[in-house]
């Protein structure tokens, strides 16, 4: 008894780790250790306690570790790790201890919508229908950006209303960080966009510095298509 019990709770917090990391990498971003730790540590908890199973997932191939000089990052794989996390959830003997947070909440909601997208919208992640050279120009990034734009708003039914950090990491590494800024400035002011303030569910650190500051005025965290 005390066996199954011990594995159980093995389950519950290496599905919660998989869950984190999904909702903060996207699906495919590196995810800090600091970052993951904030999600996934409880009280009384340290991040050195998660250190077998980040191991055992490593070993499994559902996650990939990245270490850049002190800094070492986690990225949930797919199909393997999204799989693992979905067998996780799926354990009819799996549920929550306690109360869970909006990003758990969150973070089940795109999970499920990535499974089962609407029957009109098939799932197609942006990374898959762009190339990966890089954007050197304004109008490659403009014609770029409203097809991430398209394929986001209609895969996770934004409604017209789409997280900018979303639209960066899709974007990912095609596009200089300060360049992403300015051409989205720059397409507001050709009114192809209108960048938006606003509360993002769970609106993290790390989702907050992928959104855009706009010298003189509040953060940016939408994007809304006027064209």
């Amino acid at each position: 008894m005390a066996s199954k019990k011990q594995a159980l709770q093995r389950t519950y917090a290496q599905t919660r780790l998989l869950l984190a990391l999904w909702d903060l990498g996207a699906g495919e971003q590196k995810v800090t250790k600091g970052q993951l730790g904030k999600r996934i540590v409880s009280k009384g908890q340290r991040m050195i306690d998660y250190q077998q199973i980040i191991e055992h997932l490593e070993a499994d191939g559902a996650i990939t570790t990245t270490k850049k000089g002190a800094t070492v990052s986690y990225t949930i794989t797919t199909p393997t790790g999204v799989n693992t996390l979905r067998n996780g959830l799926s354990n009819k003997e799996f549920k929550f201890d306690k109360n869970v947070g909006a990003w758990v909440a969150n973070a089940l909601l795109l999970l499920l919508r990535q499974s089962h997208p609407a029957p009109s919208t098939p799932e197609i992640k942006a990374s898959e229908s762009t190339n990966s050279k890089l954007i050197v120009s304004y109008e490659e990034f403009k014609s770029v950006l409203l097809e991430v734009y398209s394929l986001l708003d209609n895969q996770y039914n934004f409604d017209n209303l789409v997280p900018i950090y979303r639209l960066r990491r899709e974007i990912g590494k095609r596009v200089e960080r300060g360049k992403f800024n300015q051409w989205l400035v720059e397409m507001q002011a050709d009114d192809i966009l209108q960048l938006i303030s606003g509360e993002i569910p769970d609106f993290t650190a790390d989702k907050q510095e992928d959104s855009i500051l706009i010298p003189g005025t509040q953060l940016r965290s939408y994007a809304k298509r006027l064209v």
